[in-house]
């Protein structure tokens, strides 16, 4: 066996033994999550942040070149023997992949197996109940429509947030460990991508970088930038990100508190019935509804509803390989975690005085 099958094979054993590993989640939250993972952060965000481009595309385009290098290769290997054939096809091809999918549980992915916030953080699913849901959008609607006004005439100038010290605060809140260092909102190569399947950003698992797309209407960034932060700060799971990220947004300036809040609106009004989404609705102001207006008119101008319908399928799938049981439904959990936990509930009741 040459050398180079044996390492895509020993490779290939010790990827498949980390993707089905039952490594208990308390073991991750206090060896990884909270104890080499924060190492990593701190160390490779800044790298990335100082590089004139997103490191992310680096990758892209090794892995294009090494995709057409291994479509001609197969292709001249077929004109070979059957053994030559299997032996380098599985060095090419496993090799790389194995690799691969472990610098990724390295470097950020064994977050998706830490403790969820719920077991972190005081819930009471008690809580979680069709009135408060009613309740929390209606306080939604309310902080939307008085922050409308005064977010606009700030403006969203520098990212219209200075959210690093409230971003500090929620993720220390949330139980992040250590210091998060926040990345710098770059564009990619696969902001076409982004604009067409309306994936709003991206936290890149290999360099810790945040990527955002490009079309994002200005009220839109500071909680597309939070959320992204969060994931930075090991909340890999999106509903937890997305509380992280509302956290990070209440407590910043309007115009991020604006942004906040009427994320939280949109998650809000998938779980009311016809009737409370049509009042909820209903008591948005003029401005809010108009904002609102021009985000569904971004996904309508730019999303491509093939690319949009397949890339959430696929992110679905592998969400759930990586032990998200909802999947993308995961976005939702934000409802949850903000209704359940004390730190959600005493967040919105400091922002309705």
């Amino acid at each position: 066996m040459r050398f180079s099958t044996a390492a895509a094979v020993g490779l290939l054993a010790v990827a498949g033994a980390a993707a089905v590993a039952p490594i208990p989640p308390a073991a991750v939250e206090r060896v990884y999550s909270t104890g080499a993972y924060p190492v990593f952060q701190r160390v490779l965000t800044p790298i990335s942040n100082g590089a004139p481009f997103a490191l992310i595309d680096l990758l892209i385009v090794a892995a294009a070149a090494w995709l057409i290098y291994f479509a001609l290769a197969v292709r001249r290997l077929f004109r070979r023997g059957e053994k030559a054939r299997v032996q380098r096809i599985v060095a090419w091809a496993v090799l790389p992949a194995a690799a691969l999918y472990l610098a990724f549980l390295a470097l950020w992915g064994f977050n998706y197996r830490r403790l969820p916030l719920e077991d972190k953080l005081a819930f009471d699913a008690a809580a979680v109940t069709p009135q408060a849901v009613r309740s929390l959008a209606a306080a939604a609607v309310s902080r939307a429509n008085a922050l409308h006004d005064v977010a606009h005439a700030a403006g969203w100038a520098d990212e219209g947030m200075r959210l690093e010290a409230a971003f500090a605060a929620a993720a220390r809140d949330a139980g992040a460990s250590g210091t998060t260092v926040p990345g710098r909102p770059r564009r990619t190569l696969l902001d076409w991508y982004f604009r067409s399947a309306a994936v709003a950003g991206m936290t890149d698992p290999f360099f810790l970088e945040t990527l955002v797309a490009s079309d994002l209407l200005p009220f839109e960034r500071p909680f597309v930038i939070a959320h992204e932060w969060s994931h930075l700060a090991g909340f890999a799971d999106e509903g937890e990100a997305n509380f992280v990220g509302w956290l990070t947004c209440v407590r910043g300036a309007a115009p991020a508190q604006y942004s906040g809040w009427l994320s939280l609106y949109a998650e809000l009004i998938g779980g009311l019935s016809r009737r409370d989404r049509q009042e909820a609705a209903a008591r948005l102001a003029a401005g809010p509804r108009e904002d609102l207006r021009a985000l569904a008119d971004r996904l309508t101008r730019n999303v491509n509803p093939a690319i949009s319908t397949a890339g959430w399928r696929v992110y679905d799938r592998y969400l759930k390989a990586n032990r998200v049981e909802d999947g993308a439904a995961s976005y939702a959990r934000v409802v949850r975690l903000a209704l359940g936990t004390e730190l959600g509930r005493r967040v919105t009741a400091q922002q309705e005085r």
